[in-house]
């Protein structure tokens, strides 16, 4: 099959989970505004945008709060980030009265953190996803009500070396399918994505 990565984005193909943060780099003020309302405009079941951030800049006391419920593995590297950006997404209904419970929450989450990564290669930013840290004490430290489920955190920053290893996913292969009792023809026709 031919490699399609050369028809994608730069900012979808060059992106990279680096772990070389620039230590002195400060993320601005407009840059991590430019973040969120990336996030806020990602699609959602129904609008509900159940989705919720925590940010805290390296030097402020959140930051060493959040960045002491690191994991070993995680704190590591994270700390040098510029910023660290905790995910949280809707898991029932609460006080926020404007903000109805959706099953699709984490799916929707997802897809604005995904919004918030594509956004930060646009301004030259690298990020990290990362889940080794302590959920339920960030949950306490920040007092997130109980309707909420920290979920991922991000470290945002300036990377100070590209790693050089090659990036490679799994083969795929593209298979139609008719379904079984249903119609054959065009309207019962799907594309799944298999992997190999």
């Amino acid at each position: 099959m031919t490699d399609r990565a050369t028809d994608l984005l730069p900012l979808l193909r060059d992106r990279r989970s680096v772990r070389a943060f620039d230590p002195d780099h400060v993320v601005p003020d407009d840059d991590l505004a430019s973040l969120l309302e990336a996030a806020r405009w990602a699609p959602s079941a129904g609008n509900s945008q159940p989705w919720a951030f925590l940010v805290a800049r390296r030097g402020t006391p959140e930051h060493a709060a959040y960045v002491a419920l690191l994991a070993g593995s995680t704190r590591r590297w994270a700390p040098a980030a510029g910023a660290l950006v905790f995910t949280l997404h809707q898991v029932a209904d609460g006080e926020d009265l404007d903000l109805a419970y959706s099953d699709y929450a984490a799916y929707d989450l997802g897809q604005a953190v995904a919004h918030l990564t594509v956004q930060a290669a646009h301004l030259g930013l690298s990020c990290h996803q990362f889940a080794a840290f302590d959920h339920d004490g960030l949950a306490r430290e920040a007092q997130v009500p109980p309707h909420w489920r920290v979920t991922t955190g991000v470290a945002v920053g300036r990377v100070t070396e590209r790693e050089v290893g090659v990036r490679t996913r799994r083969p795929a292969r593209w298979r139609t399918s008719a379904g079984s009792g249903r119609p054959s023809g065009d309207a019962a026709l799907r594309l799944c994505l298999v992997s190999e």
